[in-house]
């Protein structure tokens, strides 16, 4: 399994169908062969019943779409992070806005990711949010706004100034976390963009259903070298 660095593009999954069974190995296979030609670290969120084959298949790390702060016991249903590790994980996303907890919750599924060995990315979908998420101490930190998840307006084009709050108020704190966004990123321009404002990574979701995902994902790549690869 590689190491997760920077630059690094995570692709969220979701419960698309293009990203489903047999599907998941086929784009998480894109996904290590761009890994390959650009050296740009792509994180592959399948869905929870995908992680070990997806995992036995390629050898780029693979998050989990959340985790639930529980110890091995009676809990029926939720995500238990050492199954989630044992499946293959190394990392596990925690509060997607399609997957929301409280503040208490993300602290304590932050405590069992560590705990259990898991990289913990915690998805925030407002500056106050995100500032607040900082001294919880994840790996990293994801601005994502709702309001932009799968529209043509990405975080980046959008939300400028608050990718650029999110990476001072990490620089300010003294915490190593790796600062991302996420929410209508799809094309070379808006990963420029993104990490010219500060960001190490970027979030990807409904662009994975593009016919020609490959090469998006392989322009994407290439963006986040030039720009982080420049100075």
């Amino acid at each position: 399994m590689t190491t997760v660095k920077t630059p690094l593009i995570l692709l969220n999954f979701k419960t698309f169908k293009e990203t489903t069974g047999k599907n998941a190995v086929k784009v998480a296979k894109i996904a290590e062969k761009v890994y390959e030609e650009t050296d740009v670290c792509i994180i592959v969120a399948p869905q929870f019943v995908d992680i070990f084959r997806v995992a036995q298949e390629v050898s780029i790390p693979v998050f989990a779409q959340h985790i639930d702060p529980i110890t091995p016991g009676p809990h029926t249903g939720h995500v238990l992070p050492e199954a989630v590790k044992e499946a293959g994980a190394v990392g596990a996303i925690i509060n997607h806005s399609e997957r929301e907890i409280t503040i208490t919750t993300i602290h304590k599924a932050v405590e069992r990711a560590r705990e259990v060995g898991l990289l913990s990315l915690i998805c925030c979908s407002t500056d106050p949010i995100c500032a607040a998420s900082v001294s919880l101490g994840p790996d990293m930190l994801a601005l994502e706004p709702p309001e932009l998840i799968g529209t043509p307006m990405s975080v980046s084009r959008a939300r400028p100034q608050s990718i650029v709050r999110l990476v001072e108020t990490i620089k300010n704190s003294h915490y190593q976390i790796i600062p991302v966004c996420g929410a209508g990123v799809r094309t070379r321009e808006d990963v420029k963009i993104a990490f010219k404002l500060g960001a190490q990574g970027v979030m990807i979701g409904s662009a994975i259903k593009s016919k020609d995902f490959q090469q998006k994902l392989m322009e994407m790549a290439e963006a986040a070298a030039e720009v982080s690869y420049e100075g």
